[in-house]
């Protein structure tokens, strides 16, 4: 449990860096990956900045949970998150990103889903 629990602070770092990012500088992680967003669509990163608070919550409070229903299904949610973004980000290149970087995100979900797997879901079974 202990691998989980360090995967979870670890997680909720991440994911509260990316939503003080982006409701802090809301065209800054777009701009990492060539998307240029106007003033306008600002209220696009701030809700994916709120959706991403609410993660890092779940994810930093849920090292202390014993219960093992309540961290299987912690645990796939968070799997569930990242490997539809990944499954998703293939639409980018549609956009015009760059497929070396959607190819590197996805990897990047890959991984990170694949550490909840093992760290979470063969391990509470």
């Amino acid at each position: 449990m202990k691998g989980l629990k360090t995967l979870f602070v670890i997680h909720a770092a991440v994911t509260l860096a990316a939503a003080i990012a982006l409701v802090v500088a809301p065209a800054w992680i777009p701009g990492m990956i060539n998307i240029e967003i106007s003033r306008e669509q600002y209220l696009l990163s701030y809700f994916l900045g709120a959706a991403e608070f609410a993660i890092a919550f779940l994810s930093f409070q849920s090292r202390n949970i014993t219960d093992q229903y309540a961290l299987k299904n912690i645990v796939v949610t968070f799997i569930i998150f990242h490997a539809v973004t990944g499954l998703l980000l293939p639409f980018g290149a549609f956009d015009g990103i760059n497929m070396s970087i959607i190819i590197g995100n996805i990897i990047l979900r890959v991984v990170i889903s694949l550490f909840f797997y093992f760290l979470g879901i063969r391990r509470i079974s």
